[in-house]
């Protein structure tokens, strides 16, 4: 790792490699999956690493992992903390149960269920906060003091980065010829490990931000040229709430081709159609991605598209369709 001028410590590539022979004990190497009907609906040749089949059922285990396997010995008895909308608290409960330490996690009380279970299930310890920024940062805050606990970032922590970029280094390896990689964007912890291995192994490939029109600040902030952040925004795509941070910042800024937003319905179709037609469950938060490269034909025609698939922790009893 390095310090760039602001003093953030910026994860390299050698932290990514070693990351993923940290972390390959406690994870899946996802499959990519291809659709001969989305081919043909999109005119793009369209590859998903389907993260929804990870350990936890979503990426987010990869970083989570790579934090918790990383903490020295005596950084173990106090455990380690953190606040989500649901991915990161239940990865990190999981990374947490597998090495037999604490885990405290803050979530917002309108988190789908499916997601608090999970985390019960791993033995996560859950506080409730509102459902903002504001508030989520602020009941932290007040567990972090009363528990001691490491505080593992949801995405703005260079551990995290460097594990979750470990999803595009495998993507790259196992389809050959991309020409973009498109993968949603919230806080910016996918996107921000995705730059770091594309710039690094494969500089030509395109990288595209999905983003909930509801929850556009990201998109804004790219416009803008600097962070804007939304504190409680609408929208079905949960995951996707948070807004980006200095170190996500850093590597969206400077790497990132363009961060394009698709419409609540537009999201909803999405996910229904990729249930429909490849058989898989994905989360509303993953569907982003397909319904942007649908709204823009001409960006993704012919081209060579890996799509990651971020999650797969759906609560079936509110599936938004329905």
């Amino acid at each position: 790792m390095m310090k760039d001028e602001a003093s953030m410590i910026i994860p390299t590539f050698d932290d990514v490699i070693a990351a993923h022979d940290r972390i390959r004990p406690h994870i899946h190497r996802t499959p990519v999956l291809t659709s001969s009907y989305l081919n043909e609906l999109t005119g793009a040749e369209l590859f998903f690493k389907c993260e929804n089949f990870q350990k936890a059922g979503a990426f987010k285990v990869r970083g989570a992992s790579n934090a918790v396997f990383g903490l020295s010995d005596d950084m173990l008895e106090k455990g380690v903390a953190t606040h989500s909308s649901g991915n990161h608290a239940l990865s990190l409960s999981y990374a947490a149960g597998r090495r037999g330490i604490p885990c405290h996690v803050v979530m917002p009380r309108t988190a789908p269920q499916a997601k608090k279970d999970a985390v019960i299930g791993y033995g996560g310890i859950i506080t409730e906060c509102e459902p903002s920024t504001s508030s989520r940062e602020a009941v932290f805050t007040e567990v972090q003091e009363r528990t001691g606990a490491n505080f593992v970032h949801p995405y703005n922590d260079p551990r995290v980065i460097a594990g979750q970029a470990t999803c595009s280094r495998e993507l790259i390896e196992q389809t050959e010829g991309l020409d973009a990689v498109i993968a949603p964007i919230g806080g910016g912890g996918m996107i921000s490990g995705t730059c770091l291995t594309l710039s690094n192994v494969a500089p030509e490939v395109r990288i595209y931000a999905a983003e909930p029109k509801n929850a556009d600040d990201a998109a804004r902030s790219f416009r803008a040229g600097k962070i804007i952040a939304d504190d409680a925004p609408n929208t079905v795509a949960d995951g996707l709430k948070v807004p980006l941070k200095e170190l996500t910042w850093h590597f969206v800024e400077k790497h990132v081709t363009d961060i394009q937003t698709a419409t609540e319905q537009e999201i909803i179709d999405a996910m229904l159609l990729t249930w429909q037609r490849m058989k898989i469950v994905i989360e509303a938060s993953c569907a982003v991605p397909l319904a942007c490269i649908l709204n823009n034909p001409d960006v993704f025609r012919g081209k060579r598209v890996g799509v990651v698939i971020t999650g797969g922790n759906v609560d079936m009893k509110t599936l938004p369709w329905i």
